[in-house]
């Protein structure tokens, strides 16, 4: 069983920038993909960024592309989500999500190719 925790959200104005972090802890086997979505009551989960299991390759969703960026610290078992310039509809829950198909080299962009979500965090932007 991995656990998954994530931190870092909070309340912020259109432009700030917040940075989200997501502990992984219990079974860790390999290094595997590992990814963010996030989540408004108006709206299904939606992909966000996900990064390899190396670190070395990422993809983003078109709609952060450019002012989101995803790391992972693999000797601390971290993943963190840099968000920059946010803007009012960046607004929901984000969540941290781990898979177990072997990943050292690629991602995955689908909420089903996850094993593992942590609880989530609220981000909030106001106008």
């Amino acid at each position: 069983q991995m656990l998954l925790a994530e931190s870092g959200g909070g309340t912020v104005q259109a432009g700030d920038s917040l940075r989200l972090s997501c502990a992984a802890s219990g079974r860790i086997v390999g290094t595997d993909a590992m990814a963010w979505f996030r989540q408004t009551p108006q709206k299904e989960r939606e992909f966000v960024a996900a990064i390899s299991g190396s670190g070395l390759s990422s993809t983003y969703a078109d709609s952060v592309k450019g002012r989101f960026s995803i790391s992972r610290d693999n000797d601390k078992n971290t993943v963190d989500l840099r968000m920059n310039r946010l803007k009012p509809e960046d607004t929901a829950v984000y969540y941290c999500a781990a898979t177990t198909t072997p990943s050292f080299r690629t991602y995955f962009t689908a909420a089903e190719r996850y094993d593992y979500w942590g609880q989530g965090t609220q981000v909030t932007v106001s106008s």
